[in-house]
């Protein structure tokens, strides 16, 4: 603690501890409190207690109360256990006698406070940031503590209870940790004395008729088993588990138990567990009885977290795939009668009619769909899965669902026409399923449908019925498979069937361009972008999008109503444009379409656009066609990017001020690279005064970068002055080399030297700085190469960067200044004392 705040603290403690003064919000508590956790982390010693003998004061203050706040009760629960946690400082505090006061019968959870939810959760916390020694833990238990944490599990409160059960965990660990002794055996073994509190408590509650004692404990042992207990205490875990499987067991056969959904979590933790990681014992059995038993609603996530492991072992894991394939056979099932196609399953792993007849209710059915669509989607994401997905078969249930979704399909079975009732325009179901079918696109094998998977997604494409959040899914999956089919009609000469279907995406996009929806037209235009992206060197994709009309209406949308759908012109027409304009070969001759106009139109956009999303389009797009090297000759390049900086150095949108650096960024590496021979080499002092050296500030001062560069370290906005600040330090680093830096004090006597000397007063100001040197005169003249080689050799470029990546409360929120304002907030001290923020 700093002598300052050691000043302080009396004060702000004599403060908390009378009724009569304003309460502090919570805010300010709980930042208290995390300087104390700081404190004592990194010393453990009474010194604090001892140089400090105010915070007992506070305490006993507190205690001394007819009536405390629950706020400052809270306080001093927390600040006690935090104090406490440390062996010398509890007994410190056991001699004045407050532990007990504050912790044991005698305290608040015998009195009126123990009401409020605050002052419970309070105790809990208190006591987790004690038990961190033996004697905390004897005295807890010695006490009634134990008890009192038991009963809080069940508490109303649900911060409470998952706290209750949290320091329940933390206690069993700590117990086998600083006791210990090691069981002789499964069957014979001795638990340290509070470890075998809580698994008596455990086991009792688990043998109950109650069914909120089951389920609390049961969400108990999923806590525990997920801890590092799981891992750590490999025997004490075996010997845990042995303890309860059977109860667990009878658990999953009894129908009437409610606890039943809180066992999938609890096995898929013990399955995590190193101790089950063989094929052997009745582990893995109890595991497949729970997949069977569970309803399909409980065992899915069971399921799909068992297939994430990579020990389970292979039978368990096929059951498990089977669990999340069940509903999607029967949709399969259900949507001819007879069966057309071959099912997903051979068989299953529950009784289908449990399947039926959750996907035959109008509640259950979307539910039930959505929760294995998702797992599939996890599954289909997983670089290794362990288990063959029958691919094919998915894709053809995938496109059933889809069509039920949209009243394409009329089964003839009782339950499909059932299913499909319940799923006409399921959004919910529709989004999963779109997601499920993008995943597949990168999957082999399902070539042979792609003629029927597209007229489904056309359907969807061309249907006025398609919501806007589906149809933007619908655009996404649909851009993922004509990817996968422009690569197989790359290999396969399938370019008939890929050119009639970018013929029907094509005429659909016209349509949705003129959507008078505009999240239809903004998901068109993104739509339109990922497919350019992707496909803009196939000479047919060229041919077919030129063919139609979504060029010009994507051109008109550059006027669009709206900013959002505005943004997503410009990127699409700036990606169009590698194949308008920028391609070799390019087969548009309309001169509208050319290089020039297409830049003169986005910088009118620039300038002129109201709104801030079209502006950070345009200098992204900007920025990725100079990396693309699209602009042309150096001499282009220089104007292009001199005029850009002109414009975005004034816009009010600091994303836009950063897009600029970034391109100046882009040109500054590119433009080294085409004047420097070996660009990513040191520069040696003989190389400085060189002709590529000269010729590199020459380009920079016209293109009028080091204006640009020196103002935005002083930018209002600090990642603006950070990035400026990074260009201008790897521009140095280019220069000159770290041994030839320039003595500020050497060059202060010339002319150049003096207004360097002022702009470098200038940039320790930041954004607070008023008057940022000027052009020639007195100032700096920012287009003058050997001011500028001056300027970047005598700058601190490292000490403004140290203050830019400052955090901004690095003097506001310091220990020092919270006690200020608490001090300041109950009026002790005058207010120009105060550091506010």
């Amino acid at each position: 603690m700093t002598r300052e705040c050691a000043v302080l603290l009396p004060g702000v403690c004599a403060a908390l501890a009378n009724p009569r003064q304003p309460g502090l919000d919570d805010t300010c508590l709980e930042k208290l409190l995390d300087w104390f956790r700081s404190l004592t982390w990194f010393d453990p010693t009474v010194e604090l207690l001892q140089d400090n003998p105010c915070l007992t004061e506070l305490i006993t203050s507190v205690l001394a109360l007819p009536e405390p706040s629950p706020s400052i009760l809270s306080f001093a629960l927390q600040l006690a256990g935090i104090l406490a946690s440390s062996e010398s400082r509890f007994q410190h505090l056991q001699q004045e006698k407050l532990l007990g006061r504050l912790f044991g019968p005698e305290g608040p959870r015998g009195s009126a406070a123990w009401e409020d939810a605050s002052v419970r959760s309070a105790w809990v916390k208190g006591v987790h940031s004690m038990v961190h020694h033996q004697p905390a833990l004897h005295f807890l238990c010695s006490t009634g503590g134990m008890d009192v944490i038991f009963a809080l599990q069940g508490d109303s409160s649900l911060f409470v209870a998952s706290a209750a059960s949290q320091l329940l965990v933390h206690m069993l660990t700590f117990s086998l940790e600083s006791e210990p002794s090691k069981p002789l055996s499964t069957k014979d073994c001795d638990w340290p004395a509070c470890a075998q509190m809580i698994i008596k408590h455990i086991e009792e509650s688990l043998q109950s008729s109650s069914a909120s004692h089951i389920e609390q404990s049961l969400k108990l042992l999923t806590s525990l088993f997920g801890s590092c207990f799981g891992s750590c205490y490999a025997t004490w875990t075996e010997v845990l588990w042995l303890n309860i499987a059977k109860q667990i067991e009878s658990f999953l056969l009894e129908e009437a138990v409610q606890a039943q959904p809180v066992l999938a979590n609890l096995l898929l933790n013990v399955a995590r567990s190193p101790v089950f990681c063989g094929t052997e014992g009745s582990f893995w059995a109890l595991v497949t009885s729970a997949l069977e038993h569970l309803t399909p609603v409980q065992a899915g996530p069971l399921a799909v977290g068992l297939l994430k492991l990579c020990k389970c072992p292979q039978d368990v894991r096929i059951q498990a795939l089977t669990v999340l394939l069940q509903p999607m056979d029967c949709i399969l099932r259900a949507a001819s009668q007879p069966l057309e196609y071959a099912g997903l399953l051979d068989e299953s792993v529950s009784d289908p009619v449990t399947v039926e007849s959750l996907l035959s209710s109008k509640t259950s059915c979307a539910g039930l769909l959505c929760q294995t669509l998702t797992h599939l989607e996890k599954l289909l994401s997983l670089k290794h899965l362990r288990v063959d997905l029958p691919c094919v078969s998915l894709l053809r249930s995938l496109m059933t669902i889809l069509q039920f979704c949209n009243g394409f399909l009329s089964p003839t079975s009782p339950l499909g026409s059932t299913i499909s009732r319940n799923l006409i325009n399921c959004f919910r179901v529709q989004k999963s399923a779109l997601d499920v079918l993008a995943a597949l696109s990168e999957k082999k094998g399902c070539d042979t449908l792609i003629g029927s998977l597209f007229d489904v997604l056309l359907a969807y494409l061309q249907s006025p019925n398609t919501s806007p959040t589906v149809l933007k899914k619908t655009f996404q999956a649909t851009s993922k498979w004509l990817v996968h089919l422009q690569e197989l009609s790359c290999s396969n000469s399938q370019w008939q069937q890929m050119e009639k279907i970018l013929e029907d995406v094509f005429l659909v996009l016209q349509k949705r361009l003129c959507s008078p929806c505009w999240e239809v037209r903004d998901s068109s235009l993104e739509f339109l972008t990922a497919m350019v992206k992707c496909l803009r060197d196939q000479k047919e994709f060229g041919q077919c999008l030129l063919s139609s009309e979504v060029l010009r209406l994507t051109e008109n949308l550059l006027e669009d109503p709206e900013s959002y759908v505005r943004a997503s012109a410009v990127t699409a027409l700036g990606h169009l444009a590698f194949i308008t304009c920028f391609a070799s070969a390019s087969p548009v001759t309309d001169n509208q379409y050319d290089k020039e106009n297409m830049i003169a139109k986005l910088q009118e956009i620039l300038s002129t656009d109201s709104e801030g999303f079209p502006r950070r389009a345009v200098i992204s797009i900007f920025t990725k066609w100079l990396r693309e090297g699209c602009i042309g000759q150096l001499e282009d390049t220089e104007q292009f990017v001199s005029r850009v900086i002109q414009t975005v150095e004034h816009d009010l949108d600091w994303e836009v001020r950063l897009g600029g650096l970034e391109l100046v960024e882009v040109f500054c590496s590119q433009t080294i690279c085409q004047l420097s021979q070996c660009p990513y080499a040191p520069v040696s002092s003989a190389v400085t005064n060189s002709v590529p050296q000269n010729e590199l500030l020459q380009v920079f001062c016209r293109a009028k970068l080091f204006g640009f560069l020196f103002r935005s370290l002083c930018d209002c906005d600090k990642p603006v002055g950070q990035r400026a600040c990074d260009v201008l330090i790897g521009l140095r680093g280019h220069f000159y080399p770290m041994s030839t830096l320039e003595n500020p004090q050497e060059i202060e006597d010339s002319p150049a030297g003096r207004g360097i000397a002022c702009l470098q007063r200038t940039l320790r100001q930041g954004s607070l700085a008023q008057n940022f040197p000027t052009d020639g005169g007195d100032g700096v003249d920012f287009q003058d190469p050997e001011s500028m080689m001056l300027a970047l050799g005598a700058i601190d470029l490292l000490e403004l960067h140290d203050e830019l990546n400052k955090s901004s409360d690095h003097v506001e929120e310091s220990p020092q200044s919270l006690l200020q304002d608490i001090l300041a907030t109950v009026g002790t001290i005058e207010d120009n004392e105060v550091d506010c923020y």
